[in-house]
């Protein structure tokens, strides 16, 4: 029976259209102002322009419509979760704080039917929930992705006076906390915005991704903007914050009753602090106002072009910063021209194109011992400065760094490998925003995370100590920042897996100590991950296949969200892929028969060059 109530549920879902006013649903949803008519579900995927409005109970309503209402109710945006409320009893109604969590599910959560209690008249009812789990989102916005596990909950309904004071009626006295909503609905009512802060002891800014309304917040009444300003005052996510520091003196917030946010004519945003602020000024505060700058960024609602901070006590000007100033705190600065990528080819050379050019196009060798084929390559990474490479032998012994300005003579090598096969020796290279050179030693025997700092000096093994049991990184890349490691990992079940570790570094530039530390899942849903690289300050491209899937290649966020629209067009064979810092660039990929190939956004993928080569990278 309890397959029938959840088929129940979920057809009642599908009857909501865009007509509204049927009493005995739970939500509606409006219609555009433009476009076709059509019907839609409340949890239209991805459909942005779809509003669900909470429907407050009827009366006389039976338990099963006042759960049924409730768990749509949870899904609008009707301010202050008021209506939600009115489905629970007062004491349920002070105690739920839907703002403290969110449990994201694949779809609706399936309402079972009641348990049966001995004296239900006195004892309520209770309605098991269930769901397949996939993410939660914390009290500091923080989207944090899981491998689909089972959601188990309860709703108790009981009786109680009615309002009129005539009879009784059903309410909710117990339900899940914060709120549990499918995937569609999570990602109609929320979006992604980048929140940044300065790496540790850095003049460079890093993005930490956390999760606002997409349009009004019921709980705090804010705008988007609004409420992303709100959310980097509150500091960054509980995983990146051993890392980053904000400019922003401890308890700054916006001054009290602030709740929506416009630029004026200039494209300035004026931003009124209280008074935790009030004695902020020269550079601090231009920092403080760098890091709204790149926030908010983020928001296609709105453009700033300049930020202006206001004084708690009096409104006073504590300082004005633009977009063009505030570049200067970027972890790559932005040269104005599209990055080109490198590759290597048949004879192990080091070869490099315009991504702009035409298809098949020739590629150029570069200058120094790499370009000349000093040493055959294996593979290599570029610096962000375009002015060293750091290659990895044919072999795959050695790792050595060299010039691709001048010709020099080749340097001995930095890192070295004793394994006895060449796929179990050093990974490839990947250079960090500061300029230090990271390599993975494979050895199953003694597996080890090398970085050289500033690519030139005396290699420090990085502490690592989730590297044991067999666990080995078979590819490894950098943020620019170099504050996140994005890390392919060989598990001890032979599947490979994406995680990204926070990197921390302590003492002086002479004895440093490195460590990456608390790793995170990105992909949990994909059952093996062949290849990631870096495609902006807070998002990965990744290849790799779902279990019983086939391959894809796919945008995934660093917090591990994603969405149907990352997906990129389907390519097989993918060993190697890499993605530049922006998008004036393509995307490009070692496609195994197909050869090196590159994808122009509204475009399919094309053959870039026409001579054989493999291990594509961007700078970095």
């Amino acid at each position: 029976m309890g397959a029938d109530f959840r088929g129940g549920r979920k057809a009642a879902r599908s009857s909501v259209l865009l007509a509204c006013g049927g009493l005995l649903v739970a939500g509606c949803a409006t219609m555009p102002d433009g476009g076709d008519v059509r019907q839609v579900k409340a949890s239209n995927l991805g459909d942005s322009q779809v509003r669900v409005y909470a429907v407050q109970p009827r009366e006389n309503a039976e338990p099963d419509e006042i759960v049924d209402g409730f768990l749509e109710a949870m899904t609008s945006d009707d301010p202050g979760f008021a209506t939600a409320k009115k489905y629970l009893t007062k004491q349920a109604a002070k105690n739920w704080k839907p703002e403290q969590s969110i449990n994201v599910l694949t779809t609706a959560p399936d309402r079972e039917q009641a348990d049966r209690l001995p004296d239900p008249e006195t004892q309520g009812r209770s309605y098991p929930i269930r769901g397949r789990q996939i993410a939660t989102v914390d009290a500091r916005h923080a989207y944090q992705p899981r491998k689909p596990t089972e959601y188990r909950d309860f709703i108790h309904v009981v009786q109680q006076p009615a309002a009129d004071g005539k009879g009784k009626e059903w309410r909710i006295d117990h339900l899940p906390p914060g709120l549990v909503l499918s995937e569609a609905d999570f990602q109609r009512n929320y979006r992604s915005v980048n929140t940044y802060y300065f790496a540790s002891g850095e003049d460079w800014v890093v993005a930490d991704p956390v999760y606002i309304r997409q349009r009004q917040d019921p709980v705090t009444r804010m705008d988007p903007v609004t409420q992303t300003v709100k959310a980097l005052l509150e500091g960054p996510t509980n995983w990146l914050q051993p890392a980053v520091d904000s400019r922003f003196p401890s308890g700054t917030r916006l001054k009290d009753g602030v709740t929506a946010l416009a630029t004026d004519d200039q494209s300035t945003l004026k931003v009124p602090l209280n008074a935790k602020a009030d004695r902020v000024g020269g550079e601090v505060c231009r920092e403080m106002a760098a890091q709204l700058l790149f926030t908010l960024g983020d928001l296609t609602s709105v453009r700033v072009e300049q930020v202006e901070l206001q004084r708690g006590s009096d409104g006073g000007r504590l300082c004005v910063l633009s977009k063009a100033q505030a570049e200067e705190f970027a972890p790559v600065r932005d040269s104005g021209r599209a990055e080109n990528p490198f590759f290597v080819d048949e004879e192990g050379m080091l070869r490099t194109l315009p991504v702009g050019g035409k298809e098949d196009a020739p590629a150029e060798t570069t200058l120094g011992p790499f370009g000349k084929g000093a040493t055959p390559l294996r593979s290599v990474a570029v610096d962000r400065d375009e002015s060293r490479a750091a290659g990895v032998g044919k072999d795959g012994k050695e790792l050595r760094v060299a010039s691709i300005l001048a010709d020099h003579e080749l340097r001995p090598p930095l890192v070295s490998s004793t394994a006895a096969r060449p796929e179990d020796r050093l990974s490839v290279p990947s250079w960090d925003g500061r300029g230090d050179l990271w390599v993975a030693d494979r050895d199953p025997a003694d597996p080890k995370l090398w970085t050289v700092p500033d690519g030139e000096g005396t290699p420090v093994e990085v502490r690592a100590p989730w590297l044991t049991g067999g666990v080995r990184v078979e590819s490894l890349r950098l943020s620019a920042d170099g504050v996140r490691i994005a890390l392919l990992l060989k598990e001890k079940d032979g599947r490979t897996t994406l995680k990204i570790g926070r990197v921390e570094r302590e003492g002086d530039a002479t004895r440093p100590t490195v460590s990456v530390v608390d790793l995170q899942a990105v992909a949990p849903r994909m059952e093996t991950v062949t290849a990631v690289s870096w495609a902006g300050p807070s998002r990965l491209v990744v290849v790799g296949k779902e279990a019983g899937g086939v391959q894809q290649v796919r945008y995934v966020q660093t917090d591990g969200a994603t969405s149907a629209a990352s997906v990129l067009p389907g390519l097989n064979g993918v060993t190697a892929v890499t993605a530049p810092n922006d998008d004036r660039a393509p995307v490009v990929a070692d496609s195994g028969n197909d050869g090196i190939v590159r994808l122009v956004p509204g475009a399919n993928w094309q053959r870039l060059v026409k001579i054989a080569g493999r291990a594509p990278v961007y700078p970095g």
